[in-house]
């Protein structure tokens, strides 16, 4: 019988006995096989597949840095930006990333609270995903200064240029601390995960350069019950205090739209829809990249079938919350009896960007739904396409809010239309190439699967088999 039949059919059993649900691991590994098959592309020569996706991410982030130099130099009025349209790629971009890295925050908190087993092989890759995402989402901001090197500027300290001071009711402001208090409990939360796997590195690597980096990051990890014990106790508190940065962040860039009197901008449904639509985009891809990586790292004993079905359900739920969010806006504007709001949205699916709104509904709000067959939820190509649609749907998401809003405002005589420039579709380029380079690199320089929380479910999966 093969591994994976073995896994379908194998029931894990407690401590007292009773049969429970499937282990979220392929076969009964030995917990030294565990650290080997972890450890393996750490110690070994990337293959083809690597090389080829790196090849790809590095060209374009080359391409990025060459827009943001570009327009560095000249200004950001090599952007396709007009009096009317004051915002669009920037902030769709700024948003978009923000979205992204709310996956990992879930996965590391909250499913870590409320003990999901099968968050154990895929939390590593979700949490380092959120911090390249909110890393390339913090690169709009500096680039839509025009001048990134006074960025400082926007830090509230006693300065000596007199009445100049942030504007701390702006939504805007409000990003600024959002982003720096969610990159750094999310760094401190992917640090404080890989310490016991560093000592496990430690005490696996001959004398040299590495051991002695392994030992100075794994902070003298011993493995005793003292250790664990306070360990578990700081990680569980630090996910009490991550778990309401997912609401809160996501809510407060939301404000940035929620607090003006723009037509389609001025609703309470932001937060709540934003939160939803953040985690939707999250969860699409972080699953592609674990169908990626799986298949290149030959992980699929690790990040099994099961992983992926989980991850679809999440996405079927979200992505559900997120339709009926696009319904609640049609709704509310018909029955507002507002001739502005009822014009935005009619022009949404009728007007000169009606395509984007279409592809916008039909990549967020029903392929989803084809999550509700489990063949489906099973089908890695499947997967794979419906979590691509979830990330294109989701950037027009931001696209559609954002621009046909402010095209056609309130003053006719103000219409106009917004096509992006090479260097804005370059600088959007860069952003994946930035984010796709820098998980390449993690994947080969750091274990991407935390051994010791697989370990635990292997164990108790196969009633303490070592």
């Amino acid at each position: 019988m093969t591994a994976p039949v073995v896994a379908r059919e194998r029931r894990a059993v407690d401590f007292t006995g009773t049969r429970t649900a499937t282990p979220w691991i392929e076969g009964e590994p030995t917990l030294r096989e565990i650290s080997d098959d972890v450890i393996r592309p750490l110690v070994t020569r990337p293959g083809f597949g690597w090389w080829s996706c790196f090849a790809v991410a590095l060209c374009a982030l080359l391409i990025g840095v060459s827009a943001v130099a570009y327009e560095i130099a000249t200004g950001i009025g090599v952007w396709g930006l007009n009096r009317t349209v004051g915002w669009a790629f920037d902030i769709t971009n700024f948003v978009f990333w923000i979205g992204i890295g709310h996956a990992g925050t879930l996965i590391s908190a909250i499913l870590l609270l409320l003990r999901q087993q099968w968050r154990t092989a895929i939390s590593r890759s979700a949490e380092a995903m959120t911090i390249f995402a909110v890393m390339c989402a913090a690169m709009f901001p500096l680039i839509h200064m025009g001048r990134p090197w006074l960025a400082f500027w926007v830090i509230p300290y006693p300065n000596s240029r007199g009445p100049l001071w942030v504007n701390f009711r702006s939504p805007l402001l409000w990003d600024v601390f959002a982003i720096n208090t969610y990159l750094t409990i999310s760094l401190v939360f992917w640090y404080l995960g890989m310490i016991p796997d560093f000592a496990t590195l430690r005490d696996r690597t001959e004398a040299g350069i590495r051991r002695a980096v392994y030992s100075v990051l794994s902070l003298g990890w011993n493995g005793s019950a003292r250790t664990w014990s306070r360990y578990e106790t700081t990680t569980t508190l630090l996910a009490g205090l991550a778990t309401p940065l997912v609401i809160s962040v996501h809510s407060i860039v939301s404000m940035d739209f929620a607090t003006s009197v723009l037509p389609g901008w001025h609703t309470t449904l932001f937060p709540p829809y934003f939160v939803a639509g953040a985690v939707f985009s999250g969860f699409g891809m972080v699953l592609l990249l674990l169908i990626i990586v799986r298949t290149v790292m030959h992980l699929e004993r690790y990040i099994t079938i099961a992983h992926l079905e989980a991850m679809s359900k999440i996405m079927l739920l979200t992505g559900s919350i997120v339709g009926f969010a696009y319904a609640t806006e049609f709704f509310n504007a018909w029955y507002s009896h507002n001739v502005y709001e009822r014009y935005t949205f009619v022009n949404r699916v009728s007007g000169p960007y009606a395509w984007c709104f279409w592809t916008m509904a039909g990549c967020n709000a029903l392929a989803p739904q084809l999550l509700w067959m489990r063949r489906v939820r099973r089908s890695v190509p499947a997967l794979f396409i419906l979590s691509i649609l979830v990330n294109v749907g989701m950037w027009f998401e931001r696209f559609v809010i954002i621009v046909t809003s402010l095209h056609r405002s309130f003053l006719p005589s103000s219409w106009t239309m917004y096509r992006p420039t090479i260097i804005e579709v370059g600088t959007l380029v860069g952003s994946f190439g930035l984010f796709f380079t820098c998980f390449l690199l993690f994947i080969r320089v750091l274990p991407m699967i935390a051994m010791w929380e697989v370990k635990a479910v292997a164990r108790h999966a196969s009633g303490a088999h070592v």
